[in-house]
Parts: structure tokens; sequence; C-alpha cells
């Protein structure tokens, strides 16, 4: 830890730990050397039990003035959520008990407001979890449906982070023998070193292979499931929008071009965050305007992970080009306006987003989809564009590995691969990544 880590943990820092606005209860959380004198300063009592709720008066060390009467609890270090000694002040969540005891701790000498972030980023610098339970921490806090809590709870856990530490301890292990090598290349070694290191790469590698290939289910369940809705106009897709979402969310019209921009709404299927987009219809442009709208519709479906094709079943079997353009594997192709079908057609769901014909099927359908690309499987996926640098980085010095013709390059390309592993879990390397992780905390978090 570097100098200014060190002021920066010798300082005592407090903030708001529960939401802002006005509550029945509020939570201050204070931590850092100076923690329980700011408890004693406001109490004007010897510290309570720790780990137990005390029945506190908090008052102003400065007026004497009465701000509340409520609980504190001591968390004395290492055995804390930070590793310091940390103090909780669960008090009553009106504005002025906020405002007065936010006063009354900003007074005091040695102690300051948090910085987001601040709290998780202490428990980091002293050992309490590594990076990836640090940003599961974040994404639990930020989970919106069951499934990405079930994954942020895995991460949290230490799941993912004990793959790669694995990993980077076979590497350790490897390097140690090379260096051996190295260093006592006049001494008599076992013999067949080599072939058990290149047994132990080979296999390494082909596990990070794997792990790579996931399809990038853990980033699509952390940020969601991008459903795309296309079509050509007056097909239904605004009205299928609404009737998805289940409230008016775009503008239904009869005048074709009524939808210009891209509309997206976050829905939940089955606990599996989604977001679901309504574009312009897809056509020859009349005008700049509507032109820029079916670009960014063109756009916005090649990015999408799953499509839906809309069809106007008053007009089928009449289909557009540039809708037909953009169908592929990853498309579900719907017929609208069921009852103006002139026959059923069996290879494709019909539905009447007017009347809710349908609904039902299309929905399974959309559940079983998402819940495909987003399925949490046994072994704990990838969840950020960090882990999946890192881990190419790895692969590649891996792969190079075989046909490095010196041990000291061979040895070289393994140092290179453990650091990669090591800028995922914070090992190593990490000061340039940890503001990027921890910025994305709240505040008194």
């Amino acid at each position: 830890m570097n100098s200014d880590s060190n002021q920066i943990l010798d300082q005592t820092i407090f903030a708001l730990a529960s939401g802002v606005g006005k509550s029945g209860i509020a939570v201050f959380r204070l931590s850092g050397p100076s923690a329980s004198d700011a408890l004693r300063a406001l109490s004007q009592k010897q510290l309570p039990e720790p780990r137990r709720a005390t029945r506190v008066q908090l008052k102003h060390p400065k007026t004497d003035d009465l701000l509340d009467d409520g609980l504190a609890i001591y968390f004395p270090g290492p055995a804390s959520f930070t590793g310091e000694d940390v103090v909780e002040l669960h008090v009553h969540g009106g504005r002025a008990v906020i405002a007065g005891i936010t006063e009354a701790l900003a007074g005091l000498k040695d102690v300051r407001l948090a910085e987001a972030g601040e709290f998780t980023r202490r428990a980091f610098d002293h050992g309490k979890f590594d990076l990836t339970a640090a940003e599961g921490l974040a994404d639990l806090i930020n989970a919106e449906t069951a499934a990405q809590r079930r994954q942020a709870h895995r991460q949290l856990h230490g799941d993912l982070g004990l793959i790669y530490d694995d990993w980077r301890d076979r590497l350790l292990k490897a390097i140690a023998l090379f260096e051996a090598e190295i260093d006592f290349s006049d001494e008599d070694l076992p013999p067949g070193l080599h072939a058990e290191v290149a047994q132990q790469i080979a296999e390494i590698t082909e596990e990070i292979s794997e792990h790579l290939d996931d399809k990038g289910q853990g980033q699509i369940l952390r940020e969601g499931l991008y459903i795309t809705i296309i079509g050509p106009p007056n097909a239904g897709k605004s009205s299928l929008l609404n009737r998805l979402s289940r409230r008016d969310v775009a503008i239904v019209s009869e005048h074709v071009g009524t939808t210009r921009d891209v509309i997206e709404v976050h829905l939940e299927l089955d606990g599996y965050p989604v977001i679901l987009a309504d574009t312009a219809g897809l056509r020859e442009a009349a005008d700049d305007i509507e032109s820029e709208g079916v670009r960014r519709a063109q756009e916005r479906a090649h990015q999408a992970d799953l499509k839906l094709a809309v069809f106007d079943g008053a007009t089928w079997p009449e289909k557009d080009s540039q809708t037909l353009d953009l169908i592929d594997e990853d498309t579900v192709i719907v017929l609208n306006k069921a009852d103006l079908l002139d026959k059923a057609d069996t290879e494709y769901l019909a539905i009447s987003a007017e009347t809710g014909d349908g609904l039902d099927v299309l929905l399974e359908k959309l559940k079983n989809e998402v819940a495909e690309r987003c399925h949490l499987s046994a072994s704990p996926a990838l969840t950020r564009t960090r882990h999946r640098t890192a881990l190419d980085d790895c692969l590649g010095n891996l792969q190079r590995f075989p046909t490095s013709p010196e041990t000291e390059l061979k040895a070289e390309d393994l140092r290179l691969a453990a650091r990669a592993l090591g800028r995922i879990t914070g090992r190593v390397d990490v000061e340039e990544v940890l503001d990027i992780i921890f910025k994305e905390f709240c505040i008194g978090k």
C-alpha cells in the first residue's frame, strides 16, 4: 500500500448509508481510527458492547442540542466490513435529524464525508475481499431481478475469484519450476519438469478458453438482454411494445412513420432483465428525420441480442426487403393482426397486439429465448468487459508459451499471464483500475 493510501486510511469517514430522503429509519456509517471517538462525542457515553445495538441519545458536541434518540452499534476492527473500527447510527429518517447529525459529524476532528465507494475500497485495501467480490457487491446493490441477484451473490461470495485465483496459483507453481531451472542450471533437477509444466499450461489454457466462450451470458444477465422490435410501418410494433410493457409507452397511430426514435422499456421476464426497444418502421424514408429513424432502427437491430420481426397480418404473406435483411437465427417472427390473416400460418406466431390474443404464447417463447441466453451455469460466468480483456491477455501469453524458444522467454510468458489474472482479482497491478471500479458505488458503500 503506498503512502497516499496510508494517509487516506488514517482519516475517518462517514456517510448516510441508507437512501436519501425522508424515511422511517436512516443509517449513518463511520469507519476509521476516530470512529469510536466520534460515537463517544455524540453520545457523551462510553462505547457500547461490540456488535450489540444500544440505545443512545445523540447530541451536538458543540451546542449540546439533542439531535435524536436512536441506536448505535460498534464493530471493532478488524472484525468489521472495512477491517477498521466501524460505527453505525440508526436514527429517525427525518431531514432535520439527518442534517443535524451530518453537521455534527463533519465538525469533528479527523472526520470527513466519505467519497462514493470509499467504504468498499477500504474493505478491499484491508483484504476483506478481492475486486471480483467488490464488483459483485456493486451488482447486488444494483440488481433489479431475481437472476441478477443470484449472479451477484455468487460473485460477492467469491465464486468467480476462486476460479481466477486457482489459475493464478497453478501458473505461479509453473513459474517457480522455470525459475529453478534458470537460477540453478548447474544443479541436477528432477527429470520431466518441462513435460509436467507443459501439461499444466495446456489444461489451464483450455479451461480459460472454455470460460471465455460463454456467449456473453454473464454480461447479458448483468446489463440486461436487448430485444429490438423491427418491421415495416403500421405492422403494430408500438402496440406490441405497449402490450408487453402493460402501459402506454409508445404513441399508436394509423399514420405511417409515427415512431421516429428508439423507445426503450425495461422489463423482467421470469426473473431475467430485458430492455425492449420499439423502432421506426423500415421503409424508404420520406424525409431526413424519418431517414435517421430508419438508420437508428437498423443500428439497434444489429446490436440486439434478440429481434422481434413484426409483420402485418392484413398484408401477409407480403414481406418487405428491409426487414428480411435483418432476420437471422436470433430473430422471432411474429404475425400481428391475426384476425386479418387469410389463413393460419403454423410456421410463425400469430398474435393480436390490439386484443392480446396469442400474447401468452409469444411471452412463453420470449421467456425461453431469454432464459437460454442468460442461464446461470454451474460455473460462475464472466460479468464484465474488464475481466474478459484481462483473460484475453492471459490466454494470448499462454498460447505463445509452447512456441517460445528459450526458458527465460517461457517463464516471462507465464509471468505475464499470471499478472493478467492478478489484475482481475486485485493481486497485482491494480491501482489504475481501482478508481474505475469503486466509483460505481453509491455514497455510504
